[in-house]
């Protein structure tokens, strides 16, 4: 079984979307898009009472801008 997760495992998060998605810079997705693309992760699983917002999905984009830029610097 998967680990799941919620909205804020924000490092969680960042480094599956990084995994998942390599050639997206984060800086470019908008909210919407990224909202999308978390809810798609496997073993992303939030309780009903839970819910994203605006802080949170900076948080992530933030986090997955700086892990990208971690794993580019792996690969110099």
């Amino acid at each position: 079984m998967p680990i799941q997760f919620t909205w804020t495992d924000v490092e969680e998060i960042a480094l599956r979307l990084c995994a998942e998605h390599p050639e997206v810079d984060p800086l470019t997705v908008r909210f919407t898009a990224l909202r999308a693309l978390v809810e798609g992760l496997e073993g992303f699983a939030p309780p009903a009472n839970q819910h994203v917002n605006e802080k949170i999905l900076e948080a992530i984009q933030g986090a997955w801008h700086e892990e990208r830029e971690d794993a580019r610097a792996d690969d110099e």
